[in-house]
């Protein structure tokens, strides 16, 4: 009796440690799939960004060519809610060669009060509330090296993956409106 609990409890444990192998090895192959140097950001209207990480800033995957500009905020933030309807602006004025991406500094929040920010405040462009948010704000910090406690509104403008320009606090929109026109050549 002895031998048989000791074989069944010897087959059992190996079972149990293949599996786990198993289920390792299919995390780290989803996690292979990611790149370090990709943010999968999901947006409320269930749409997906991809940004690319370069060596001087991020770009769009697939629209390299874009501006991108990411707007990093809090929905308490009365700078942030001031901005707001200026970036829409922003984005319906160069709404081909802009994509303004508000990025939630906020964990946890739900979508439903992204949303009434949005209405609230007219931010017409993506806003993201995803698991990746706090991983790509503290990459953003890093490159501009401003360290882990910034002021918000941060917002920073790339093309072609490099940084043009970034704003912290509030900023006129006719600056940034100028800094846009400058990388398109205008």
């Amino acid at each position: 009796m002895s031998k048989f609990f000791l074989s069944t409890a010897t087959i059992l444990f190996l079972l149990f440690l293949s599996a786990c192998s198993s289920d390792e090895q299919n995390a780290n192959d989803a996690n292979a799939m990611v790149s370090t140097n990709e943010y999968v950001l999901d947006g409320l209207n269930k749409e997906q960004y991809v940004l690319i990480k370069s060596e001087n800033g991020f770009y769009i995957k697939g629209a390299k060519e874009k501006i991108l500009m990411l707007d990093i905020f809090a929905t308490w933030c009365p700078p942030c809610q001031a901005e707001a309807p200026h970036l829409s602006s922003l984005q319906e004025k160069f709404k081909n060669d802009l994509l303004i991406i508000g990025v939630s500094v906020e964990d946890g929040i739900e979508n439903v009060k992204l949303l009434s920010f949005a209405q609230e405040y007219k931010a017409e462009y993506p806003m993201v509330n995803s698991a990746q948010n706090r991983r790509l704000i503290s990459t953003v910090a890093d490159q501009l090296k401003l360290g882990r406690n910034f002021g918000i509104p941060l917002m920073a403008l790339y093309k072609d993956g490099k940084l043009i320009n970034y704003y912290q606090g509030a900023t006129e929109e006719e600056f940034i409106q100028s800094d846009i026109e400058k990388a398109l050549g205008k």
